[in-house]
């Protein structure tokens, strides 16, 4: 039996047993030894009353004679009545005696109200219908997730792969140019490069995104992992005259994936690199904080307006679209560093200021050994004031 039929015998049970209790009442109370305990129709109605889904059963009248708190909760109930929508639904149900599907969806979401409710309307006995309806919010939240990746990677992927069309066929009309042909060659490389780490980015993101917390972990070394991302980077802040540096060795060590760690920190410092002026400095640090290891990566770049932090992790999101087209960014980064905090347990905080720059705080369970080190306090106290000043 489905659930669907499980939660109709119970309903039918309860109503069925109300009708005996009020039919049989005069004869129960002539029984002085009727036995303690619950009853199979007590039982019935704890299980309605705590149903995740909300129950309304409604008279021949469209009256509400029975309803659990759920059915308040997703407003199918208001004030003892029911919605009219789910009302003309049971009218339908009557009158057909088959299942009718009802959007009981609030017009107007205020809050933390469910933005979609979807219902099932049949009847149970006699005139009794019942109304069974479900939060169906997270899958159309998803869905529209999914939509809204797939149009974004279909527009992103499209600027790439028609820029090369066009380069392959200017390098065919220059042919006889041997100085043209290098110079659009050497673009043609430049959008095939991009195109490659945009692929290699949403698959590494399709791995991370919706995975649990990592189910095999390895002791790694902090120290390790920040050496590794500064190698990394290095190319790219020599080429931008961008001085990295970092604090000193820590001997910190988390439980967790080196590599997704080390792919994580890069994509801070590559941010860090392309969102800061040429000559202006980047530095890491790392400290040990309520059982967290916290990597900081700060600059001096152009800062992040407030109403655009919470964004900024959004896949294809870019604060400067024409800076992140000059560097070739594929607006997955910070996107990326996201799900691989959250896969450790951990997440990603950003403090900035626009005009003064950014702090990108990288947060992951530290590894729980006591031989750990302890920071010096002094050090603590510098390293949690972004970029020198106060929050």
């Amino acid at each position: 039996m489905t659930a669907w039929g499980y939660l109709v015998a119970s309903i039918g049970v309860l109503l069925i047993g109300a009708g005996a209790f009020f039919a049989g009442r005069t004869t129960a109370r002539r029984r002085a030894d009727r036995p303690a305990g619950l009853t199979v129709a007590d039982l019935m109605g704890m299980v309605v009353q705590s149903s995740h889904d909300g129950i309304a059963v409604l008279n021949g009248f469209g009256d509400v004679v029975l309803h659990n708190p759920r059915a308040e909760e997703l407003g199918v109930v208001r004030n003892n009545r029911v919605d009219d929508r789910a009302r003309r639904a049971a009218e339908l149900a009557r009158r057909d005696g088959g299942l009718v599907q009802v959007d009981l969806s609030p017009l107007e979401v205020k809050g933390r109200q469910p933005e979609a409710v979807h219902a099932e309307v049949r009847v149970l006995v006699e005139n009794f219908v019942v109304v069974a309806a479900s939060d169906e919010s997270e899958a159309v939240r998803l869905e529209a997730t999914r939509r809204d990746f797939v149009a974004n990677v279909s527009h992103e992927l499209k600027t790439p792969v028609g820029a090369l069309a066009l380069l392959a066929e200017a390098v065919l009309d220059a042919a006889d140019d041997q100085e043209e042909v290098r110079r659009f060659s050497a673009k043609i490389m430049q959008e095939a490069t991009r195109l490659g780490t945009l692929v290699t980015e949403l698959i590494a993101l399709s791995r991370l995104q919706g995975a649990e917390k990592l189910p095999v972990l390895d002791t790694v070394d902090v120290d390790v992992v920040v050496t590794e991302a500064l190698g990394r980077s290095k190319l790219a802040a020599e080429s931008a005259d961008i001085e990295v540096t970092t604090d000193e060795p820590s001997g910190l060590r988390v439980e967790g994936d080196r590599t997704l760690l080390v792919t994580a920190l890069s994509n801070l410092l590559d941010n860090a690199v392309a969102y800061s002026p040429p000559g202006s400095p980047v530095t890491v640090s790392r400290k040990l904080v309520d059982g967290f290891v916290e990597i900081a990566v700060t600059d001096r770049g152009i800062g992040i307006a407030e109403d655009q932090q919470t964004r900024v992790f959004e896949r294809f999101y870019r604060v400067d679209k024409a800076r992140s087209r000059a560097t070739g960014g594929t607006g997955l980064g910070l996107a990326i560093v996201k799900h691989v905090a959250a896969n450790h347990g951990g997440e990603v905080k950003l403090w900035s200021l626009p005009g003064t720059g950014s702090t990108f705080t990288l947060r992951i369970p530290a590894h729980p050994d006591r031989d750990a080190p302890t920071p010096d306090p002094a050090q603590q106290e510098l390293a949690a004031t972004p970029l020198g000043g106060e929050l």
